[in-house]
């Protein structure tokens, strides 16, 4: 199969988006095609007019007979005026046909467009956690912001080509029904053109991959530059950060600027090969024959509409090979066949009961890497609040992602009141948890709207009480716009501890069943860490809490302690009990009465 038709066939799901479409807009482009080629067919007897010849109906060639016969009862001085007019009708109705293919492909792109970006975040969205870990962000920033818009011009690129196709047809329809000998002359010497521009292109789809490779990693330098930018000033190291984006930004421009160069090659190459047959077929034709003049004419005008569709043709199949991998990458993405998603159950889940359990779990992020956590066998009661401690790497945020299904186990079961997690409606499971990570997630948007993503539909009263209740309200009023003011991107204009606040106050308006502190209050101040314990110490009441800290604060009010290390659950029972046993619990709870600090 050649590169084109692998594109072509990589295409052609796209196309099925709208079946009808491809149909309409090719029948568009043919009718066009054969408005233009009967207009300049005209040509033949309005030149025979002005020449004033007797031998019009007399010709041997068909289609002159044919356009002869059409005006024969016509006189001579009203037969040029009429031609002339049925010309211009016939070339305003193709303009009217190429202007409503136009209008109709700005919709099917436009429609396809979307529906490639929709598409490719709502994979985003739905994919398991652990695939979108393995990918740079840079990278899959580009294919959603920049590949799919040149999949859409491979789209356009590929509906051109067609078109293109079926006009040059007509065109060679109409030149063979003028002179067979002639246009299969023509067409040789084309093919040949054709094919040595083919030879002169090769490189093309190489430099497209190369395209994709470099418009990646310069989107990763962009993103890690906004992403990084105060360790980047910190560490001082803006000279370096410019080196290594303009690298990045000069292999762009170098791509960019070869894929260009060869592309822009073909069209003054095939233009200067095509007006060269054009001479030297009129010259040799009229060597031999002076007489046939007329038809002569029409057939170098024909032949000089079609050359650049010759010459488009060309273009349209190394811009296709040149996007190439643009259009893999996208279709990659969008193939749910080798990706891990997390799947909804059908059971509807309203309150827990019995409490989450977790049998001989274990899970694994890569199957070349060890596990992270391995043959864990736990239970969480409702209504209590579970602590889970340990150091580094032991594997606590791992049990958090489990329960709230960011991952599925890679063997074991966790049941939620005795039916398998997996199980559960989704959306029904997670509108139960709320959660508040030490790595606090602002949106671009106000106070307000970011306190609300908890539940959408809370009240100003209620987002308010949940403010208040975060120990957030004060310095919300004190801020420029209040609760309206726009936090910035990742809540840059706030400090860390505001933007903690921010998130308890999220998790607060959700009003949720299980609340997930994952090392919450870790960017408080101690009075701030007070007030917020004794909001939690509230909220706390009658659910279920499950909390990372290393504070003993959080730790000595826990029913229940958990303490992971390198994967596997080690110790487990209250305070007093864990004291009891001497073991890595107790070793770590008296650093940390030593110290007053954290452990």
């Amino acid at each position: 199969m050649s590169k084109e038709a692998k594109v072509i066939k990589t295409l052609l799901p796209l196309l099925k988006l709208y079946p009808w479409a491809i149909p309409a807009i090719v029948t568009l482009g043919i009718l066009s095609s054969l408005s233009e080629g009967l207009g300049i067919s005209l040509f033949i007897p309005l030149l025979q007019s002005l020449a004033q010849t007797n031998d019009e109906t007399a010709s041997s060639n068909f289609l002159v007979r044919y356009l002869n016969q059409i005006f024969i009862g016509v006189s001579a001085n009203e037969r040029l005026i009429i031609i002339a007019l049925c010309i211009v009708c016939l070339i305003l109705l193709k303009n009217c046909l190429i202007y409503s293919n136009t209008i109709l492909f700005a919709w099917l792109s436009s429609r396809i467009g979307h529906s490639l970006r929709s598409g490719i975040f709502q994979q985003f969205l739905s994919v398991s956690y652990s695939f979108l870990e393995t990918k740079e962000s840079g990278n899959l920033m580009n294919i959603l912001g920049s590949e799919t818009w040149r999949t859409t011009q491979a789209l356009a690129t590929l509906v051109a080509l067609i078109i293109t196709t079926s006009t040059i047809v007509v065109y060679t329809v109409v030149l063979l029904l003028i002179s067979w000998k002639l246009t299969l002359t023509v067409c040789v010497l084309m093919v040949l053109v054709s094919l040595g521009i083919q030879l002169m292109t090769r490189s093309v789809k190489t430099l497209g991959e190369q395209a994709v490779e470099a418009n990646s990693a310069l989107a990763t330098r962009m993103w890690e530059g906004f992403a990084g930018m105060k360790v980047i000033r910190a560490f001082g190291r803006e000279s370096y950060e410019q080196n290594r984006f303009d690298t990045v930004s000069k292999k762009v421009r170098r791509t960019f600027l070869k894929v260009d160069v060869i592309s822009g090659f073909v069209g003054p190459i095939s233009e200067v090969l095509s007006v060269f047959i054009l001479m030297c077929i009129l010259v040799i034709a009229l060597l031999q024959d002076r007489s046939n003049l007329p038809t002569l004419l029409t057939f170098i005008f024909i032949l000089y509409r079609l050359q650049p569709q010759v010459k488009q043709l060309d273009s349209a199949r190394v811009t296709l090979m040149a996007l190439t991998s643009a259009v893999q990458e996208v279709m990659s993405i969008l193939d749910s066949s080798d990706k891990p998603y997390i799947r909804s159950g059908n059971i509807s889940f309203n309150s827990l009961k019995q409490g989450i359990c977790f049998e001989r779990v274990s899970f694994i992020y890569n199957r070349l890497e060890k596990p992270a956590i391995e043959d864990i066998s736990i239970c969480i009661p409702p209504g209590k609040t579970t602590a889970i401690v340990g150091p580094s790497g032991a594997g606590k945020s791992t049990l958090i992602g489990l329960i709230c299904r960011f991952y599925d186990v890679t063997s074991g079961e966790i049941y939620i009141d005795d039916c398998p997690l997996r199980e559960l409606n989704l959306t029904d499971w997670r509108h139960q948890i709320a959660i508040v990570s030490q790595d606090v997630y602002m949106f671009s948007t106000t106070v307000l709207d970011n306190i609300a993503y908890g539940r959408l539909d809370a009240t100003q009263n209620e987002i308010i009480a949940a403010a208040k209740l975060a120990n957030a309200h004060e310095f919300i009023m004190e801020l420029p716009q209040g609760y309206d003011t726009k936090v910035g991107d990742r809540g840059v204009r706030l400090s860390g501890g505001q933007r903690q606040r921010i998130a308890l106050a999220r998790a607060i308006v959700r009003n949720p069943q299980i609340l997930i502190l994952d090392e919450a209050t870790n960017a408080l101040d101690s009075i701030s860490e007070h007030l917020i314990q004794e909001a939690l110490n509230t909220l706390s009441q009658n659910r279920t809490v499950i909390v990372i800290a290393h504070r003993l604060s959080t730790i000595e009010q826990a029913d229940q302690i958990i303490v992971v290390n390198e994967g596997r659950v080690i110790e487990q029972g209250n305070l007093q009990q864990l004291l009891e046993l001497d073991g890595m619990f107790a070793q770590l709870y008296n650093l940390q009465s030593r110290n007053a600090h954290t452990f």
